[in-house]
């Protein structure tokens, strides 16, 4: 059985919340129209500027970016320490 390190749990958790996030801004950005159309009778308030989930999805990807470079270098180092300890 293997565990995963704290800085690999760490990455992972990086890289799946910056996912969440995209996730989340993608589904903003999609459904924007429909929620900036007001219905029959009713004013335009309430328009949703798109800047912000565009914004934060250049964000959670780079916190994606981040976490994996962050899980790249652990696995080199343990990979180094496998090659001194051979």
């Amino acid at each position: 059985m293997s565990t995963i390190s704290p800085v690999a749990g760490n990455a992972l958790l990086g890289i799946q919340r910056g996912m969440d996030g995209l996730r989340e801004n993608a589904a903003e950005i999609a459904s924007a129209d429909r929620l900036n159309r007001p219905s029959a009778g009713e004013p335009a308030s309430g328009v949703r500027d798109l800047a912000e989930p565009l914004v934060e999805s250049r964000q959670n990807a780079r916190q994606v970016e981040a976490s994996a470079k962050v899980l790249e270098a652990e696995n080199r180092a343990i990979g180094s320490l496998l090659d001194v300890k051979a």
